[in-house]
């Protein structure tokens, strides 16, 4: 993540330096847009103080430097899928090779290496049980490196945020 500053000829750059952080106004942006995705360039512009067409230039930016990115979130039951579960999972070996093939499965839609009991977490999200058992034995398990996993299957999900600002 790096920040905005403006050029000699007042264009607004990225600023290389990690450690500076975003400025002001594009956390402010960020806010605006996990309130709500579909606001308006000049509604955004309106609230941080910018013309729209700044505005547009920063979110762009933001998007293209990864930041952010602005997708629909679904409730995953009401377009069927029925299951979800957190997979942990032991490896042996090169943990961020097994990391990489389990991105590359369509029902996975979180992959975190990490730190404790686990080496690598994985939310699958399936049609029903039958397609989760499915993924755990056929795509998961045959995996080289995988040694063991661990099964925590989603009965309901309680909170679900994409709003957390930018602190």
């Amino acid at each position: 993540m790096g920040g905005y500053d403006d050029d000699i000829l007042g264009n607004t750059t990225l600023i290389d330096d990690p450690g500076s952080g975003l400025d002001a106004v594009s956390k402010r942006i960020i806010e605006q847009l996990q309130q709500d995705g579909r606001r308006s360039y000049a509604a955004i512009a309106r609230a941080v103080g910018l013309s729209e067409a700044a505005t547009r230039q920063r979110v762009q930016r933001l998007i293209d430097e990864r930041v952010v990115q602005i997708a629909a979130v679904t409730d995953a039951a009401a377009i069927g899928f029925h299951r979800m579960a957190l997979l942990g999972i032991k490896v042996e070996g090169d943990i961020r090779r097994v990391a990489e093939e389990l991105t590359a499965l369509p029902e996975a839609e979180y992959v975190v290496i990490c730190a404790g009991q686990f080496d690598v977490l994985v939310e699958l999200l399936c049609v029903d049980d039958e397609h989760l058992l499915q993924v755990i034995d056929e795509s998961v398990r045959t995996i080289a490196g995988v040694t063991s996993t661990e099964t925590f299957v989603y009965l309901k999900v309680a909170k679900e945020t994409y709003q957390w600002g930018t602190r």
